[in-house]
């Protein structure tokens, strides 16, 4: 990822540029420069900013990323379903007994809900709401409720998202920005991955001066399991044009979401 490392991996492989779409689906992206900056910090960071660096174009890969439609939901239940039974079983369960008799549909139910951001497109929530304005000063939705699923054991992740950007003539309907979270939020997810194509989708959207986005979640694979720390948090930013390159307008977007 170009701006989203995490401080546990010192990796330098290249992505494979031409098989991932943002983050989930075949098609040409941008590729990252070598040497691209990230931020992932653990609870009580206290200025996840950015290195400076070039801002470059982004294809528009928002517009075609629904991989899931309501009629696969349907079809697909039964076998969801079905491996839910399997999984009872496994853990020395009887799917038979009362308790249990619709659990299996009820989780696949659950986790198709879970995951319904594949069922949506970023193009079908922002084409009636971006708005020709003169505006160039710095918007900013702070404390988004976000939930997901992190993809490494499929139990959630929540928190807060903080999104800012200045226009470029273009302002997007507030509410949208929290669609924007739902929708990449709703599908297995690693943070790091979820931060980048929630600023991605915006900067391709509105082309704006700059965006800036910050994540402050609780992940229960680290409460319930692992290392089960009740209270650890994981932040991670992304910060594209002149939220990267200017310290000053990086600054104040983190203040004000501190506020």
């Amino acid at each position: 990822m170009e701006d989203s490392e995490q401080t546990q991996s010192g990796s330098t492989e290249k992505p494979d540029c031409c098989a991932v779409l943002n983050g989930h689906f075949a098609g040409m992206v941008k590729c990252p420069a070598p040497g691209g900056s990230g931020r992932t910090a653990a609870a009580g960071a206290q200025n996840p900013g950015a290195e400076s660096g070039a801002h470059r174009p982004v294809m528009e890969s928002w517009r075609e990323e629904r991989t899931r439609s309501v009629e696969d939901n349907e079809s697909s239940l039964p076998t969801l379903a079905a491996a839910y039974t399997t999984i009872l079983r496994g853990l020395g369960e009887d799917p038979q007994r009362q308790g249990l008799l619709k659990t299996p549909w009820r989780a696949a139910t659950a986790m198709q809900f879970f995951t319904k951001g594949y069922q949506e497109k970023i193009i079908d929530v922002l084409n009636d709401a971006i708005f020709d304005e003169d505006h160039d000063e710095m918007v900013i939705v702070k404390d988004i409720d976000m939930f997901s699923m992190c993809e490494h054991h499929l139990v959630p992740i929540f928190g807060r998202v903080h999104i800012g950007y200045l226009p470029n003539k273009r302002v997007l309907g507030l509410s949208k920005l929290a669609r924007i979270v739902e929708i990449y939020s709703r599908r297995l997810q690693v943070q790091e991955r979820l931060t980048k194509q929630i600023a991605v989708a915006i900067t391709e959207a509105l082309q704006p001066t700059g965006v800036g986005v910050v994540i402050e979640a609780t992940h229960m694979c680290m409460v319930m399991r692992g290392v089960q720390k009740m209270n650890s948090k994981t932040v991670t930013s992304t910060m594209l044009g002149v939220f990267r390159e200017d310290p000053k307008t990086r600054d104040e977007f983190l203040a004000l979401i501190r506020s």
